[in-house]
C-alpha cells in the first residue's frame, strides 16, 4: 500500500500528476473488485480537483461516473455554458444540473426554457421544475 501513502500525499500537496497516475493505474470502473472500483471514483474526483475538465470529458463519453462527476463540477462551479452545451448534445444529468443551478440563480424562467427548449418531454426535467416552484421555496 506504498503507493496510496504516495498518492495521498501527493493530493495533499497538489501534485496532480502524480496523485493521478498512481491511483488510474489501480482504478477500473464497476470492477468487482471493490478497491479498484473505489480507485476509480477517486480518480474521477482527482480529474475535478486538478480542473482536468477536458479528460474528464473524453471519459465522460464512456464512462457514467466521470459523466457525473464532470456535470456535478460543472454544477458546482455555475459553468453554466458548459452544462447548457453538455444538456443541448442529450447528456439528461446536465440539464437536470442546469435547472437547478438557473433556479438556484434566480432564473427560474430560464431554467423552464430550458426544458422547453431542450428535452419538453423529459418528465424528470419538468418534476424538478414542479420540485423547485413549492410553497416553501417560493417563501424564501
Amino acid at each position: 500500500m506504498q503507493w496510496y501513502k504516495q498518492a495521498q500525499a501527493a493530493e495533499q500537496v497538489g501534485d496532480w500528476d502524480t496523485a493521478i497516475s498512481l491511483v488510474s493505474a489501480r482504478a477500473e470502473c464497476f470492477s468487482a473488485d471493490y478497491s479498484a472500483h473505489d480507485n476509480h471514483l477517486w480518480h474521477m474526483d482527482l480529474l475535478v480537483r486538478a480542473e482536468r475538465f477536458d479528460q474528464l470529458t473524453e471519459l465522460a463519453v464512456s464512462d457514467v461516473h466521470a459523466c457525473r462527476r464532470l456535470n456535478r463540477a460543472l454544477y458546482e462551479r455555475g459553468m453554466e455554458t458548459e452544462l447548457r452545451n453538455r444538456a443541448g448534445d442529450g447528456d439528461r444529468g446536465a440539464l437536470y444540473h442546469l435547472v437547478r443551478w438557473l433556479h438556484g440563480a434566480g432564473r427560474p424562467q430560464e431554467a423552464c426554457r430550458a426544458v422547453e427548449l431542450l428535452a419538453p418531454e423529459d418528465e424528470y426535467a419538468h418534476h424538478i421544475l414542479a420540485g423547485l416552484r413549492t410553497p416553501t421555496s417560493e417563501a424564501r
